[in-house]
């Protein structure tokens, strides 16, 4: 099956959709094939993670620092979520800018977000899930944030209310963040 990768406004991250078969009794599709990712820059994939959550949780923005940083390839299998890769790159053009996507369970979409971007989303449906491979396995010594609302990174989130996680309300802003990229 083909896939198409699109860059975004910051090329390193990637907008992937592929084809779908689909008849009477329902649909088939390749979601991941590493020959074409690897192709397009995207390296394997290690582990597989999936949440839960409800309308206007907001969940990010998350990384983790070197030497374990990881990169993920994000899909909403159920609902439909506001999807925002951050470049923490300190010496990238694209430093502090961001790209949102909207991604939701009947499309073909997925989003890369490489090495040196943090990561987060917020629920526009009543409840959605997200599924997420990562280039690595998870590691909370080296798992960290940068604030949602971060002025610098400026990401239009569409709910001024988000419900947040602690850890989150008390992520540090970038310019005070220590990323390791």
């Amino acid at each position: 099956m083909k896939f198409t990768f699109i860059p975004q406004a910051i090329p390193d991250v990637l907008l992937i959709e592929h084809e779908m078969m689909g008849d009477a009794r329902g649909f088939f599709a390749e979601t991941m094939r590493a020959d074409a990712f690897a192709a397009h820059g995207v390296p394997a994939l290690v582990q597989e993670n999936l949440s839960r959550s409800r309308r206007d949780v907001l969940r990010g923005l998350h990384y983790q620092k070197p030497p374990a940083a990881i990169g993920k390839l994000v899909r909403c299998t159920r609902g439909r979520i506001f999807d925002v890769a951050a470049d923490l790159r300190r010496s990238s053009p694209t430093f502090g800018k961001h790209v949102v996507v909207e991604l939701g369970e009947n499309e073909t979409r997925m989003l890369w977000v490489p090495v040196g971007f943090a990561h987060g989303f917020c629920v526009l449906s009543e409840s959605a899930d997200v599924l997420y491979k990562t280039t690595g396995y998870y590691a909370p010594e080296h798992d960290v944030g940068v604030r949602w609302n971060d002025p610098t990174i400026g990401v239009p989130w569409p709910t001024p209310t988000p419900i947040l996680s602690e850890r989150d309300k008390a992520a540090p802003l970038l310019m005070d963040a220590t990323t390791g990229f």
